[in-house]
């Protein structure tokens, strides 16, 4: 496993899952609960600031690696699937999405090794569907999180949940997209 900064911006990541999990369950009394709340999504989005920070860093430091490329997507769905199930224990997001996003992350992670197996990798490389999946799917899990109102006008628990139905569609578009990709050439 090479050292460098973008592989430890990753591990950091992964790291940060149980201390974000724990945030939501200390004992009641601990901490206010709408603090609890604005930790965790600050944990969570320094977790995935990471995600762009190691990327850029790796191709910029010229520090791109073989274990780096496996672990980063391995860290980005701990990341989503954790908060997912959490959102769905707190009663934030109804179970069946975070069924469809899970689904699909394991899916696409299937696909791409049996593609690179086959020599294929490229023809499931992320789309722009699927960046734009991620973009709502990240807003969505922050603003759900955070879940209290905003300044007294902006209702994140609202936003949220509307912005956490458009990833999953996206979800499912991107899946279709990749599937489709991949059977294109036999």
């Amino acid at each position: 496993m090479p050292i460098n900064i973008p592989n430890l911006l990753t591990w950091l990541r992964i790291w940060l899952i149980p201390v974000f999990v724990t945030v939501f369950y200390l004992p009641p009394g601990w901490v206010h609960p709408q603090w609890v709340n604005f930790v965790g999504t600050a944990i969570f989005a320094v977790a995935a600031a990471t995600d762009w920070l190691d990327g850029y860093l790796a191709r910029a430091l010229n520090q791109t690696s073989a274990f780096g490329a496996f672990l980063d997507p391995v860290a980005d769905k701990l990341m989503v699937a954790a908060a997912l199930i959490l959102l769905v224990q707190l009663g934030r997001v109804d179970a069946v999405i975070a069924l469809i996003i899970v689904g699909r992350e394991i899916t696409i992670s299937a696909l791409r090794e049996w593609m690179a197996g086959l020599g294929r990798r490229k023809s499931v490389a992320v789309s722009f569907v699927g960046k734009l999946k991620t973009t709502a799917q990240m807003a969505a899990i922050l603003l759900l999180l955070y879940h209290d109102p905003l300044f007294d006008v902006f209702d994140a628990q609202w936003w949220g949940t509307w912005l956490m139905y458009v990833a999953a569609f996206l979800t499912l578009w991107s899946m279709g997209y990749y599937l489709k990709k991949a059977f294109e050439h036999p």
